[in-house]
């Protein structure tokens, strides 16, 4: 990494200069993640051949800054991306959204030290999995900590080689993500669940692991080591902008199989889908998908305007953020419920739109869209939050008056 590279750019977003060509090597494998589909979700995770099928293309690198060789794209085309990865298959979409943010938030924000080590200019970038929403423990030694705790949610970990997860140092209160290679962990092979069952998110726990200060680092940050502005957004925003994709990517797909089911029952006596009431509710169902991402695409198109400014995110930008993945991912499960409702016994065969029935409805049990969320999302757009209210993840925090 040479200086001028760690200078570049610093203010404003990478232009995201691989976009289209990425677009149009993922079209290439589409076809080969739709029908890994049912083979993904026995073995509960992505077959090798899905997996390497999104290594090749690049698929992995999204995430990474520019200039630790990743393709740091912005974030209308990480939507884009993930949407279209998630319409072909919802878990290699939900898999390549975990692994290409939590790797690439990883490059960013970890010291060069750390990055020289992950992501060498000579070798294959280190891919990350875990979660930090439940925290372990951490014991400050000479040179870092040590590490114990066990986790739930691992999604994408049987791919992963290196595993970021949160813990807080008992005695100083220090709050952080630690980073240690995933042989160090112990995995439970215990995804055993509804819906998203070909992401391995599985549970994961270590004891006294020695994690060195270079491979830690403060949650709520918002100041890059590496990359552009668009790491100054920080683990929420990042996480937002990738959900949002998903679910759009997969509110597509089951209009794609609606409208599969439809055409072959075509002319059929009886069938539900020749009715004038379908097809009014099938176009009131793609009204809404496309509605839910214009609207998402405006707001990201927004932030970026001001991101490439050099400028931070508004409270109200922020908080819109919030409000497009959710309005994103409850558009999605509408029309999940257009397609249990109209295609009659087709959902109760064990097949694509089942699968995909069941991986909208476990997605949707996700933290960043719950009704928690929104509740304070509402509560801010309509004046009643006070002045200094500020968001904390997906927490709407309001300090005191004696605070």
């Amino acid at each position: 990494m040479t200086a001028s590279l760690k200078t570049r750019n610093k203010t404003g977003l990478n232009p995201g200069h691989e976009f289209d060509a990425l677009m149009t090597r993922i079209d290439g494998i589409t076809d080969l993640l739709k029908a890994n589909g049912e083979k993904n979700e026995e073995l509960g995770h992505l077959s090798d051949e899905s997996f390497q099928a999104l290594k090749d293309v690049g698929a992995f690198k999204i995430g990474i800054p520019e200039e630790l060789g990743g393709y740091e794209l912005k974030p209308s085309q990480t939507i884009a991306v993930l949407e279209k990865v998630s319409q072909a298959d919802p878990a290699s979409g939900w898999v390549l959204m975990v692994l290409q943010m939590i790797s690439g938030t990883t490059a960013a924000y970890l010291p060069e030290e750390a990055q020289r080590e992950l992501f060498p200019d000579d070798g294959e970038h280190a891919l990350v999995a875990g979660q930090g929403t439940r925290f372990g423990k951490a014991v400050r030694v000479d040179g870092g900590y040590m590490v114990t705790g066990n986790w739930f949610f691992g999604s994408g970990m049987p791919h992963a080689n290196w595993i970021h997860t949160g813990a807080i140092d008992e005695e100083s209160g220090r709050v952080m993500m630690v980073h240690f290679p995933r042989d160090k962990a112990s995995l439970d092979g215990n995804w055993d669940v509804l819906g998203l069952r070909a992401t391995g998110s599985i549970d994961y726990s270590c004891e006294d692991v020695f994690v060195p200060d270079a491979f830690v680092y403060e949650p709520t940050t918002t100041d890059p080591q590496a990359g552009g502005a668009l790491y100054k957004t920080g683990l929420a925003l990042m996480s937002g902008i990738c959900h949002t994709g998903w679910a759009l990517g997969v509110g597509r797909r089951l209009l794609d199989e609606m409208q599969a089911i439809a055409t072959r029952k075509k002319g059929q006596p009886g069938a539900s889908t020749n009715t004038d009431q379908f097809h009014a509710e099938y176009a009131t169902a793609e009204a809404r998908l496309r509605s839910a991402r214009a609207w998402a695409m405006e707001v990201w198109t927004d932030n970026e305007r001001t991101l490439d400014a050099g400028e931070k995110l508004s409270m109200e930008q922020e908080t819109l953020t919030r409000l497009a993945l959710n309005n994103s991912t409850w558009a999605a499960h509408d029309v999940s419920q257009t397609a249990h409702l109209w295609s009659a016994t087709a959902l109760a065969r064990r097949g694509d739109l089942q699968r995909t029935f069941r991986d909208m409805h476990v997605g949707t049990g996700h933290i960043t869209s719950g009704p928690v969320v929104l509740q304070q999302v509402g509560k801010y757009l309509a004046g009643l939050a006070a002045p200094d209210a500020h968001w904390n993840f997906f927490s709407l925090t309001e300090p005191t008056e004696s605070a």
